[in-house]
């Protein structure tokens, strides 16, 4: 089996859509709900009462899906494309070249077993979730797939794997798995909050195995656990989704503070994590407004009578 598999060779059937980062963050249905009018009357956390409620939890679903099968796929690829260390490979292994040094390229073999428990896990969650997406009434390829998750496993260095994988996107999936559960529980839907609540403790499971393995391999080497905690900045911001998911209420999506604090996150990490989010739900406020004002200049003295320009609210600050 070939090692180090580019995202494009991913097995998808002719059900999914695919869509790339530059394409989300472009699509203007995606910008925060910042209307100063309608933040009067709810917040944009995604619950049963908000006007799109339902929707938006079909959305997130279908997301939740196609990201367990993208963490299945990433915690697997981890388990295949690293020599152990000081073992000699035989096979592909032993005689494909990569990019990096050959300490980078390898792992202790209790690294490969948490891993191939994980994927374990995330098959498990695949299936859980093509049944919520089901019972929510959704169908696979409803929503389009972004595929950023697995490009973040796609690294030579398997600490940078751990970093952008199991500490940032599981970390998101945490925050995820939390407000699904919530909206579940306000919905009163027992199916769905009990299945959010049996996955969000095995990401928690993730998230320490992470964590914990990310400090065991860069003990002795502290640029090299610089480098994939930058790495994994990059991503938490990738994954902020334009202000997606922070402590704000503008956010559909809250910060998991207590089940990242159990997944081995410090106050200080938990701290910039909150920090970077609301830096990207400020940009993107900023960004609408911007739009918003080259809109009214460009339409000024046309509006119909009574027209009044959708308010909006200054950008917060930490």
């Amino acid at each position: 089996m070939r090692t180090f598999l580019p995202v494009e060779d991913l097995a998808r059937d002719d059900r999914f859509v695919r869509y790339t980062m530059r394409e989300r963050m472009a699509d203007k249905r995606a910008s925060a709900r910042i209307d100063a009018k309608e933040r009067s009357k709810t917040s944009n956390r995604i619950t049963p009462d908000r006007r799109d409620g339902a929707d938006a939890a079909r959305g997130l679903m279908h997301g939740i899906l196609v990201g367990e099968i993208q963490a299945l796929e990433g915690a697997g690829r981890t388990c295949h494309d690293f020599r152990v260390t000081g073992i000699a490979e035989r096979g592909p292994l032993a005689t494909q070249p990569i990019a990096d040094a050959a300490p980078a390229a390898e792992v202790p073999f209790a690294l490969k077993l948490d891993m191939a428990r994980q994927a374990w896990d995330e098959a498990r969650h695949v299936e859980i979730s093509v049944k919520l997406a089901e019972w929510m009434g959704s169908d696979i390829g409803s929503v389009a797939e972004n595929t950023v998750l697995f490009e973040a496993a796609c690294s030579t260095d398997p600490v940078l794997r751990l970093a952008g994988v199991n500490r940032a996107l599981e970390g998101l999936a945490i925050d995820v798995f939390t407000t699904m559960k919530e909206f579940g529980e306000l919905a009163q839907d027992p199916y769905l909050a009990f299945c959010e609540d049996w996955m969000l403790a095995d990401e928690v499971t993730h998230v320490k195995m992470g964590s914990d393995w990310l400090r065991s391999l860069t003990a002795n080497d502290p640029a090299r656990r610089e480098r994939a905690l930058e790495f994994q900045r990059v991503v938490d911001k990738m994954f902020s989704f334009g202000g997606t998911r922070s402590d704000s209420m503008d956010s559909p999506i809250g910060l998991a503070r207590r089940f990242r604090e159990l997944a081995g996150f410090t106050d200080d990490e938990v701290a910039d994590i909150a920090e970077v989010s609301l830096q990207a739900l400020n940009e993107r406020k900023q960004s609408i407004r911007a739009a918003r004002q080259s809109s009214a200049h460009s339409t000024a003295g046309i509006e119909p009578a009574g027209f009044e320009p959708a308010g909006i609210e200054p950008a917060e600050t930490a």
